[in-house]
C-alpha cells in the first residue's frame, strides 16, 4: 500500500514512523511539510500537490494544521485517493459536510484520527459495554487533564478546549455508549494564566451530555494537573461498573510512615497513546487492503464537533443546548 504523508510534527512522525518500522505492508513513498525538517528521513519530499499527482500513492495522511484538513480531504476526494486525516476535520460543521459529501461522491475511504478508540484500556471497556457485563450502561465518566497548557499560537489557532481537546472526549462518550448525545450542558473557566483568557480560550471544564435514552457522561478537563496526563475512564450500568486507571511507567507501591507511594501517570500523551496510533493506523491499512469499513469515519468527526459547538454555546448562554441548535 503506497502513502503519502502532509504534515510532519508530532503526530505525522509517530504515523511516519510506525509505518515504516512496524507496518511492513504500506509504504509511504513521499513527504510533504515546508516547515519541517525533512533532509534525514530517507523518503522523496514534495509539495502537497505533488503527492495528490502521484501515480502510485493509494491513499494520503493529513497531518497538517487544522484549518488545511478540509481542503486536503476534499483534494484528495477529487484525486480518488482513500484519506486518513487527523481531528478535526474542520472547525465548520458546513464545511465538515461538504467534505463528507465530497468524499462519498468520490467513493473514497476517509478514516478519521480518533486515536483513542484504539486504546487497550478503552477497548476492554468497550467490549464488556458491548457484550453486556454492566448491563444497560447509564452514567459514563471520563477525565482527560493535560500536563500543561499548548503554546499561546496553537491556542488563537485550535478553535479552543472544547474543539482540540474535549472533542476527543466527545467522540469517546458515543463511542463507548454506543449512543448519540440530545443534549450538552457545559461550566467552564481560566485557572492557568490570563494569557489562556487573552487568547479567547479556556483551561478548565465540566461539561454533562444526556444521550437519547436519557442516559448520561460526565467529562471533566484540564489542561493543566501538574503530576502528569490524567486519563481515566468509568461506565457505570444496572449490572456493575467497570473503569480504567492511569498508565504509569511501573507498578510499584513504596510503603513507609508517610504513607503509599507510587508512580505518576505518563506525561505526555505521545507516551500515553503510543500503542493506539499505532493500532489505529493498521485499522485503516487493513480497510484498505481489505474493502472493508473504516472504524471511524467522516459522520463521527461531524457528531463530536457537532458537541464541542454546543458545549461552546453552552458556556456563552449559560444553558442547557439541545444538539438540534446545532
Amino acid at each position: 500500500m503506497k502513502l503519502g504523508l502532509i504534515g510532519f510534527g508530532r503526530i505525522g512522525k509517530i504515523h511516519y514512523y510506525n509505518i515504516l518500522q512496524r507496518i511492513p505492508e504500506a509504504e509511504i513513498v513521499m513527504v510533504s511539510d515546508p516547515m519541517a525538517d525533512l533532509s534525514a528521513i530517507g523518503t522523496a519530499i514534495g509539495t502537497p500537490d505533488d503527492i495528490l499527482n502521484h501515480e502510485e500513492i493509494e491513499a494520503v495522511i493529513i497531518c497538517s494544521p487544522t484549518d488545511t484538513h478540509a481542503d486536503l480531504v476534499e483534494a484528495c476526494a477529487k484525486k480518488g485517493k482513500h484519506i486518513f486525516c487527523e481531528k478535526p476535520l474542520d472547525l465548520s460543521l458546513e464545511r465538515i459536510s461538504a467534505a463528507i459529501k465530497l468524499v462519498e461522491e468520490h467513493g473514497v475511504k476517509l478514516m478519521m484520527g480518533f486515536n483513542r478508540r484504539f486504546d487497550a484500556n478503552f477497548l476492554k471497556i468497550r467490549e464488556l459495554v458491548l457484550n453486556g457485563s454492566v448491563g444497560e450502561p447509564q452514567i459514563v465518566k471520563i477525565t482527560s487533564r493535560d500536563p500543561g497548557p499548548p503554546p499561546l499560537t496553537y491556542l488563537r489557532e485550535s478553535g479552543g478546549m472544547f474543539l482540540d481537546m474535549s472533542i476527543h472526549d466527545f467522540d469517546m462518550a458515543r463511542y463507548i455508549m454506543g449512543k448519540e448525545v440530545t443534549g450538552v450542558f457545559a461550566h467552564a473557566a481560566v485557572f492557568c494564566g490570563e494569557d489562556i483568557e487573552a487568547a479567547g480560550d479556556i483551561d478548565t471544564a465540566i461539561i454533562t451530555l444526556t444521550f437519547e435514552d436519557q442516559s448520561m457522561a460526565v467529562i471533566d478537563n484540564s489542561r493543566k494537573a501538574v503530576y502528569g496526563y490524567d486519563q481515566r475512564l468509568e461506565v457505570f450500568g444496572s449490572k456493575g461498573m467497570v473503569n480504567v486507571d492511569n498508565n504509569t511507567p511501573d507498578k510499584h507501591h513504596f510503603y513507609n510512615e508517610q504513607g503509599v507511594h507510587s508512580a505518576l501517570p505518563l506525561h505526555f500523551f505521545l507516551e500515553r497513546y503510543t500503542e493506539s496510533y499505532l493500532l489505529e493506523m493498521r485499522q485503516f491499512i487493513n480497510a484498505l487492503k481489505n474493502g472493508g469499513k473504516v472504524p471511524v469515519g467522516g459522520e463521527d468527526a461531524r457528531q463530536a464537533t457537532r458537541i464541542a459547538l454546543a458545549a461552546k454555546k453552552s458556556v456563552k448562554e449559560k444553558r442547557w443546548v439541545s444538539l438540534e441548535e446545532i
